[in-house]
């Protein structure tokens, strides 16, 4: 028998969506046949598992926590909305923002390779998951900040997770009021940049761009000087801002101040300084595409 390598138990989970430990024992039963260790997984009762891996996991739920003072946000996605809020999903979603904060994975690769904590790998763990809840179940991202103070907020019960990152010299309980705040603020209005010194040179020329052609169009517009049109177009890139950068944002809860002033206000109030550094939102589903179903074609699709 050919010696079984890495390779080929990569290859095997790549095919069946198997944990790495399963895949290895299929390929040394079955001498490396790739054929065989597939139908050697069916056998074991992993072909449910195998099927399902297919299909398309755009609910879930995404979560955000401090966990032992590491902030994690992390989305776990599931085919429909209704085992998004099954327990033992949200269970798992838990245990799998544990093992980010607690092992530090470098990427997702090295997330799904982590002990899980009872003796599985999170792989292994997602694949139980697949097998119990009969969906398909698959860990998609996850962010961690280890340092400074996290505040986590999640939105409606895990349509939206967000982590923000800040710096301060005020005790944690009274800067979680402020992050909660901005990051409230985040999940509402889905900020492109988080400061306008972000703004990279190519947006600007594009926005500047689209609205001297704007203007142009425009017959009041385009009689004006040029000197008077480039002023208008300041003043539209500083809505810009205001509409795109969080700390330019107007704070909704307080329309007469940006967030930026609200953070220094609160700070303030509070007896320090409060640094806004980073964050991350995950929106469940972000990106995928959705299968769309056509009930009346499925029925007509019986009934011949």
């Amino acid at each position: 028998m050919a010696a079984i390598t890495a390779k080929d138990v990569q290859a095997l989970r790549e095919k069946t969506g198997v944990g790495m430990m399963e895949c290895k024992k299929a390929l040394v039963a079955t001498e490396g046949d790739m054929d065989k260790a597939v139908e050697f997984l069916r056998e074991k009762g992993l072909a449910a598992s195998i099927k399902k891996g297919g299909r398309i996991a755009a609910e879930g739920a995404a979560y955000a926590a401090v966990i032992d003072g590491v902030g994690v946000v992390v989305e776990v996605n599931a085919e429909t909305d209704f085992v998004g809020k099954n327990e033992k999903f949200v269970d798992f979603v838990h245990g799998v923002a544990a093992v980010v904060a607690k092992s530090a994975p470098a990427d997702l690769d090295a997330l799904m390779a982590a002990p899980y904590g009872n003796g599985r790998t999170v792989q292994e763990e997602q694949q139980e998951m697949v097998l119990v809840i009969g969906e398909n179940i698959k860990v998609r991202r996850f962010a961690r900040y280890a340092e400074n103070i996290s505040v986590p907020y999640v939105h409606a019960g895990g349509k939206i997770g967000v982590l923000v990152n800040l710096e301060s010299d005020l005790p944690a309980e009274k800067v979680e009021v402020i992050g909660k705040d901005v990051a409230m603020q985040i999940a509402a209005l889905n900020p492109r940049f988080w400061d306008k010194s972000q703004v990279d040179d190519a947006t600007l020329e594009e926005e500047k761009k689209i609205m001297m052609v704007q203007m142009a169009n425009d017959p009041k517009m385009a009689a004006k000087p040029e000197k008077v049109r480039e002023g208008i177009v300041t003043g539209k890139l500083r809505k810009f801002y205001e509409e795109n950068c969080l700390l330019q944002q107007s704070f909704v809860k307080d329309g007469s101040m940006s967030v930026e002033a609200y953070i220094a206000s609160a700070a303030k109030a509070a007896g320090g300084s409060v640094k806004f550094l980073t964050a991350v939102r995950f929106e469940k589903g972000e990106g995928i595409e959705k299968k769309q179903e056509n009930f009346a074609e499925e029925i007509a699709k019986l009934q011949k």
